[in-house]
């Protein structure tokens, strides 16, 4: 019986679920499994994940103590939210789960680091180990510098809202776990900029960066590994087979699962030696002009960033008055 897609690129691509939702993580058993602010706060809406959030907010009401107000109680709980998810998430995946840092500590080092070892402490208080997590982090230089410590750590990170090269580069001479390049969120760039309604599937924007990317990290040998991102369509993830990770929303995994075609290796460090590849060196000045200059990366960094922390304050709101009626519950409960 032939293969469907699915099936082959797990032949040659760690497939990770871009989601929140446990219910289709459960459905495709990826590896691994990356979560958003937009995810979480998507799933914490969602009926079927009302017991993450009630729990969380509960727990946090107690350990704040009788004293603490709404607003402490409802800090704590967006504190461990992103935890919630995640504690369930590997019991169900044998991979890591992405655990993102509030974006809005994105251009705040200090911060980030803080943040981060706070997360891999509340895991590790359930019992996980910290290799079974990866901290995402937005790829601005600042974040790439908390990454670089974070790893020295121990605590491996994922480096997300990457759009350029030198975002790349930076990243994999700070000894950074993973990469996501956001190849979709290229593609929207490029449709808007040039007025284009498609782009070819090998000729899309966001593709040819993350193959200028692959090549780059295996012609020089790099560690870090590249973790295609943000699809649109399925084109984008068959010319990507090969590359080291691919994570995929429930949508497309179910339209990969339902197509039958050959599936060919596109990604391969075999091809890689032959390349002509200028080695190229980042310190934060040539990252700063490289970014200014690069316009698609600064705008969708900006832009990505922005839309993490729209996210976090409607998560804030809902949990706000998700607390407000579950105390209203326990007055009536007497």
């Amino acid at each position: 019986m032939p293969k469907n897609l699915l099936e082959q690129l797990r032949e040659v691509t760690v497939v990770v679920a871009d989601t929140g939702d446990i219910q289709a993580i459960e459905k495709f058993k990826p590896q691994d499994a990356t979560t958003n602010p937009s995810l979480i706060t998507t799933a914490a809406q969602m009926p079927e994940y009302e017991d993450i959030v009630d729990q969380t907010l509960i727990k946090a009401k107690k350990d704040a103590g009788s004293q603490a107000t709404q607003a402490q109680v409802v800090s704590l709980a967006f504190d461990r939210l992103a935890v919630s998810f995640g504690l369930r998430i590997l019991q169900i995946i044998p991979g890591r789960v992405s655990t993102e840092v509030d974006a809005r500590l994105s251009y705040n080092t200090d911060a980030t680091v803080a943040k981060a070892r706070d997360l891999i402490a509340q895991y590790k208080a359930a019992g996980i180990a910290k290799e079974r997590v990866l901290i995402k982090i937005a790829a601005t230089w600042e974040g790439i510098k908390a990454g670089e410590i974070l790893e020295k750590e121990g605590i491996h990170c994922n480096l997300t809202l990457l759009f350029g090269i030198h975002q790349a580069i930076a990243c994999a001479e700070a000894g950074i776990t993973l990469i996501s390049p956001f190849v979709g969120r290229i593609l929207d760039w490029y449709k808007k900029d040039t007025g284009r309604d498609s782009y070819p599937s090998a000729e899309d924007p966001g593709v040819l960066s993350v193959t200028k990317i692959y090549n780059y990290y295996k012609k020089f040998g790099y560690k870090t590994e590249v973790m295609g991102a943000s699809f649109r369509n399925i084109g984008e993830i068959t010319e990507l087979a090969g590359c080291d990770l691919l994570t995929i929303s429930p949508s497309l995994l179910t339209e990969l699962q339902n197509t039958v075609a050959e599936l060919p290796r596109k990604l391969d460090p075999a091809k890689v030696p032959g390349l002509s590849i200028e080695k190229i060196s980042v310190d934060k000045a040539s990252f700063d002009k490289m970014h200014a200059g690069d316009h698609m990366a600064s705008n969708k960094l900006a832009e990505g960033i922005d839309g993490f922390t729209k996210a976090l304050i409607t998560l804030e709101q809902l949990l706000a008055e998700r607390l407000a009626r579950l105390e209203s519950e326990m007055v009536a409960a007497g």
